[in-house]
């Protein structure tokens, strides 16, 4: 059974009740619905808890995709008693943590934005994430670049997501601006994230609604990791 990604349709979505489907060798947790989302595009897997029938609490560290690809895998603290297959269960998510990300998520797509070259790599935390770019020359300035993203953010664009299908895609090649991480296709669907007015990209991962949830940015660091390689680091401000 492949396991329904609430998060797609409603990152807001913090809890949720489900049905254990199956347990890995590994003490991984499969349901059949879930909050959780699983480390991918840079974004890491969701923390929180999963509550059993009878009220005892596991922690939650992380959520993977199977090797499959069609279920995530709750992967829990050592040393629980893990639920059985059957079991109904309820899923909370740190809630700080993912908003944090989301946060995070959506400001990076407004890096994205005014640093307009094709991103090579990419990484996003609670407190500081990065892109990679494909950047010929260097010289560029953290401060403009500041100044740039406040600008954004200070518009409240909303954040609104679609889907397309997969030939759609193929064929606007310009909507994807990653190069070592492919849009998440495959399902016959791509789901677009709009940034009103600013952007429109592919993206799997979880954003805020508008932009005026983001708060203050600010690029700390860019490093040169390459010829034509550059890393900029955005924290809060």
């Amino acid at each position: 059974m492949t396991t329904l990604l609430l998060f797609r349709d409603d990152a807001y979505c913090q809890e949720t009740s489900a049905v254990v489907t199956a347990v890995t060798p590994e003490g991984g947790i499969v349901v059949d619905r879930t909050v959780f989302y699983a480390n991918a595009g840079g974004q890491p897997g969701d923390r929180g808890t999963l509550t059993r029938a009878d009220g005892c609490e596991i922690a939650i560290e992380t959520a993977i995709y199977s090797p499959s690809k069609v279920d995530v895998i709750h992967v829990p603290a050592t040393g629980c008693e893990l639920p059985e297959l059957g079991e109904a269960v309820t899923l909370r998510l740190d809630w700080s943590t993912r908003h944090k990300r989301m946060r995070m998520h959506t400001a990076l797509h407004l890096l994205s934005v005014a640093l307009p070259f094709p991103v090579t790599g990419g990484s996003i935390g609670e407190e500081e994430s990065r892109l990679d770019f494909d950047i010929p020359e260097g010289g560029l300035d953290k401060d403009a670049i500041t100044i740039r993203l406040a600008e954004m953010i200070a518009t409240g664009a909303k954040v609104r997501e679609r889907w397309i299908s997969d030939e759609e895609l193929l064929a606007n090649p310009g909507l994807v601006k990653t190069m070592a991480v492919k849009p998440p296709m495959g399902t016959g669907k791509v789901r677009l994230v709009e940034i009103e007015g600013l952007d429109l990209q592919p993206c799997g991962g979880t954003h805020v609604r508008g932009l005026d949830e983001i708060g203050a940015v600010q690029v700390t660091k860019i490093e040169k990791k390459g010829q034509q390689n550059r890393r900029v680091r955005l924290a809060w401000a």
